[in-house]
């Protein structure tokens, strides 16, 4: 059995969760549903993952999904799990991390395991708070981490990912309102849309090994 906390120190993953949950949370979760059936759909006839801090699964058919959400260190939906994901290598045409990376201070192991569910070629939709928006004294002190773009984009190469240029900016700027309405980079929005990509080549190109020669100084083909 678990550990429990004691009563003065909540679960934070709970914490934020509950947030998320919350009606100012929501308007953030309302506002990425649209980008989430776009990932839905950007690959037909292959499965996808979408892991989300709240309402996974809600409003999103279709019998190549799976959809979990966020539950302690773990997550629940049509399976329940921890990491390592019980998902085969390979497998996945995308993958949605809906604010699940939000609740970690060092989500490598959780960008490891997309990385190695994806497909050559699939893609990572990563949806992150926005430190830099006005709406952000709406979780102050509630447990969610907010992030830079630029931080994100060095997690997701560490990860062996090839992430946009560009996030897209969606959600509140202040009041709890879903804004669904995307924009070229994050903003004062209350979130932001960041994809990568798991590349089928090398990031570094091979050099040529040079050709063969012959004693009479011919090339060989």
């Amino acid at each position: 059995m678990p550990a429990t906390l004691p009563p003065s120190q909540p679960d934070p993953v709970a914490a934020i969760a509950s947030w998320f949950g919350s009606a100012e949370g929501l308007a953030v979760i309302d506002s990425e549903f649209a980008a989430v059936q776009q990932a839905a759909g950007e690959r037909p006839g292959q499965p996808w993952l979408w892991l989300a801090a709240a309402g996974a699964g809600a409003g999103v058919a279709g019998d190549r999904s799976v959809s979990l959400r966020l539950n302690g260190k773990g997550f629940d939906g049509p399976i329940r799990c921890a990491l390592p994901l019980p998902i085969a290598s390979d497998a996945l045409g995308s993958v949605v991390l809906q604010h699940v990376a939000d609740v970690d201070e060092d989500p490598a192991e959780l960008l490891a395991e997309c990385v190695r569910v994806l497909v050559p070629g699939g893609r990572l939709w990563l949806f992150a708070l926005n430190p830099l928006a006005p709406y952000r004294w709406r979780w102050t002190g509630d447990g969610p981490a907010a992030y830079e773009p630029i931080t994100w984009r060095r997690r997701l190469r560490a990860a062996g990912l090839v992430p946009e240029p560009i996030s897209q900016g969606l959600g509140p700027r202040w009041r709890i309102s879903p804004n669904p309405e995307m924009q070229d980079g994050a903003g004062i929005r209350a979130a932001y849309l960041l994809r990568a990509e798991k590349r089928v080549t090398p990031l570094t190109p091979m050099r040529a090994r040079p050709r063969l020669r012959l004693a009479n100084g011919v090339p060989a083909a």
